[in-house]
């Protein structure tokens, strides 16, 4: 359509921001979000952990080594962050009503008003977006604007951190020209990888190709559409999205797992990649699924249901650890996936994930009795808790250890607070919800009324 404008909102290094946010003392300082164990992946890093080369999806271990001492690491509190993207996303679509949500943090819109106007109206437009997202929740975003999804994504991209970047209609083509590939919506690494063995390595190469050229490396059906893109020429609308169903990750194995204790080391990463995508999702899962698939090609699923919808890893991750049937007993398994659904927003999870475990359960293909699950519950203080004190109000845990804990009580309107050691026992101190750390109660008891 001519003279049109769609942009891309994207919230920068989100997690990580909402932890500082809400948490005053870690502002300015490396913070990595992601799973505390030896195999968690960083679902989240601040762009001071960024300067240090931490990023998300990577290993947690390799993030803490390369940001050192200074490293501040916090497990997600995955309620925390859908609320904020609710107030992020409320304030957006009072100026732009129709949004293309993607996660958590990022969305597409095509304001009406800025069909046919030049690039410093948007400029304005977008500035004026920016400003009120800023203010009505303290969290900063970048913004792009182009002709279409493609160049308005990419033009996020360019402007972050903390940027809007309007790409004018005169300027589009040699823009594309110059990028890897890659960056082209829809090539992924094999692709890439075919694209690259022609000699393909540019979006500028890749739209010199002809039509029948392109068809032939990428498929009759993908192949003319990403020239398209390539050429610039993106008419795609901008539409509200229906949500998944179910968000999961499967692995193949180079050999056949043959004991219990290789499919629980297995479960570990699967699972945190199938929890990575749940929290860009922006949603919380009641029911876990397992699926096995046999040396023989035959298929076995186990799926539990917690009696609450959950972001929580070690909730979700431990429900899948105990779904895990052992290959001495039901043979060699060449794939193992873990899967998440019953989607739902989340505003409070469980305080005591552990004594909560599967309540209903049901069992696939020959698949036998569901693990028990009703452990002794490990109620010790973690980094990263939230508890409230009698007289300090909301905080959250530093440290604990040898029968004391260390907690900062501060909020996002408190600015930075106090530490106090007190006792693990103490009877002044309990659980506290996660969400109070926003400090936004009208804006919560108004999502509670909604729903």
């Amino acid at each position: 359509m001519e003279g049109r404008w769609v942009l891309h909102f994207d919230m920068d290094a989100f997690f990580a921001s909402v932890e500082q946010l809400t948490r005053p003392t870690l502002r300015g300082r490396p913070v990595l979000v992601g799973g505390l164990g030896g195999r968690g992946v960083v679902a989240g890093a601040s762009y001071e952990s960024r300067v240090f080369g931490a990023r998300s999806a990577m290993p947690m271990h390799q993030a803490r080594r390369m940001v050192g001492p200074a490293a501040v690491v916090l497990p997600p509190r995955g309620v925390v962050y859908g609320v904020a993207s609710s107030k992020v996303l409320d304030t957006v679509r009072a100026m732009v009503p129709v949004l293309e949500q993607l996660s958590f943090d990022e969305a597409f819109g095509e304001p009406a008003e800025l069909a046919g106007a030049d690039a410093d109206d948007v400029r304005v437009f977008c500035e004026e977006l920016r400003a009120r997202v800023r203010a009505e929740t303290g969290l900063v975003a970048s913004v792009g604007a182009g002709s279409g999804k493609q160049l308005a994504k990419i033009a996020s991209g360019l402007a972050k951190p903390d940027g809007i970047r309007v790409v004018r209609r005169e300027e589009e083509q040699a823009l594309l020209a110059g990028l890897p590939v890659r960056r082209l919506w829809g090539i992924g690494p094999v692709a890439e990888e075919r694209l690259h063995r022609l000699g393909v390595d540019t979006v500028g190469a890749l739209a010199a190709l002809n039509a029948s050229e392109v068809a032939d490396i990428l498929g009759a059906t993908v192949g003319p559409a990403l020239h398209l893109l390539a050429r610039g020429v993106d008419d795609r609308p901008v539409a509200e999205r229906l949500s998944a169903k179910q968000i999961s990750a499967e692995s193949t194995f180079a050999t056949d797992l043959n004991t219990l204790d290789q499919l629980r080391e297995a479960t570990g990463p699967i699972g945190e990649h199938a929890h990575a995508r749940l929290m860009r999702d922006g949603r919380g899962a009641r029911t876990v699924t397992v699926k096995l698939k046999r040396s023989d090609m035959s298929t076995l699923t186990r799926s539990a249901t917690l009696p609450y919808a959950t972001a929580d890893p070690a909730t979700l991750i431990g429900t899948a650890h105990r779904l895990l049937l052992d290959p001495v007993e039901i043979g060699p398994v060449r794939l193992l996936g873990v899967g998440f659904s019953g989607l739902s927003d989340v505003l409070q999870e469980s305080l005591f994930p552990d004594l909560e475990q599967t309540l209903e359960a049901s069992v696939g293909l020959q698949a036998g009795p569901v693990a028990a699950v009703n452990e002794p519950a490990d109620v010790a203080w973690r980094i990263g808790d939230d508890v409230t004190h009698s007289r300090f109000g909301h905080g959250w845990v530093q440290g604990a250890g040898h029968g004391v804990m260390t907690a900062r009580f501060e909020t996002r309107a408190s600015g930075p607070g106090q530490a106090h050691t007190l006792a693990l026992d103490s009877p002044e101190v309990a659980r506290a919800n996660p969400v109070d750390s926003l400090d936004w109660p009208e804006y919560v008891a108004a999502m509670a009324e909604a729903e």
